[in-house]
C-alpha cells in the first residue's frame, strides 16, 4: 500500500492529507453518505481531534467501517 498526499481546504487554508488510496475512497463515501464533500467531512473530523489528522482520518474509517456506517 502506497500512501499519497491529498490537498483539502479546512477552515478557510489548504492543507495535505497522507492516506493510503483506500482511505480515501471510503472517506469520500462517507462524505457522500451524510450529504458532504470530503473537505467538509475533513474539517468536521478536524475540529475535534487530538492527535495528526491523518491517523484521525483513518480512525474514523476504520471506526465507521467496523460500526456498519
Amino acid at each position: 500500500m502506497s500512501i499519497r498526499k491529498y490537498s483539502v481546504m479546512i477552515a478557510g487554508h489548504r492543507t495535505s492529507v497522507s492516506l493510503e488510496p483506500e482511505f480515501w475512497e471510503e472517506l469520500k463515501k462517507l462524505a457522500a453518505r451524510q450529504d458532504l464533500t470530503p473537505a467538509e467531512l475533513i474539517t468536521r473530523i478536524d475540529a475535534g481531534r487530538k492527535g495528526a489528522l491523518s491517523s484521525e482520518l483513518r480512525l474514523y474509517v476504520l471506526r465507521a467501517l467496523v460500526s456498519g456506517n
